[in-house]
């Protein structure tokens, strides 16, 4: 996955955003939905890395089974955050769950009106 494909993807889910907010390292892309990030990426960064949240459990089999590209999350709560290289190792196909499932994660979370929200066209 190129640095563009995954920007366009994690900007291709309902409502999601992308920022700058931190004004000492303003390369660091932030993807929000409802105002909570689910994704956190240097995209100019060699190699490519990810931060996205995951269900715990999740988080130390895919630890597990992956210890050289996915990691605890750095700069991050490691229960829930998980640091996913991204330079072709591993499968496009299951980068591309790990975002979904961390949008879906933060999602989940959301105060009821505000995924009502998200569900509107």
């Amino acid at each position: 996955m190129t640095p563009e494909q995954l920007r366009s993807f994690c900007l291709s889910f309902n409502a999601a955003v992308e920022e700058f907010p931190f004004p000492r390292v303003p390369e660091v892309s932030v993807y929000k939905v409802g105002g909570k990030m689910f994704a956190l990426t240097t995209l100019e960064a060699r190699p490519l890395t990810v931060n996205l949240k995951c269900d715990p459990e999740q988080a130390i089999r895919f630890r597990a089974e992956h210890p050289e590209l996915i990691v605890p999350g750095w700069h991050m709560n490691k229960r829930h955050w998980n640091t996913v290289t991204v330079d072709g190792e591993l499968p496009d196909r299951l980068v591309r769950e790990l975002i979904e499932d961390s949008y879906d994660l933060v999602v989940a979370g959301l105060p009821r009106a505000e995924r009502l929200r998200l569900d509107r066209p």
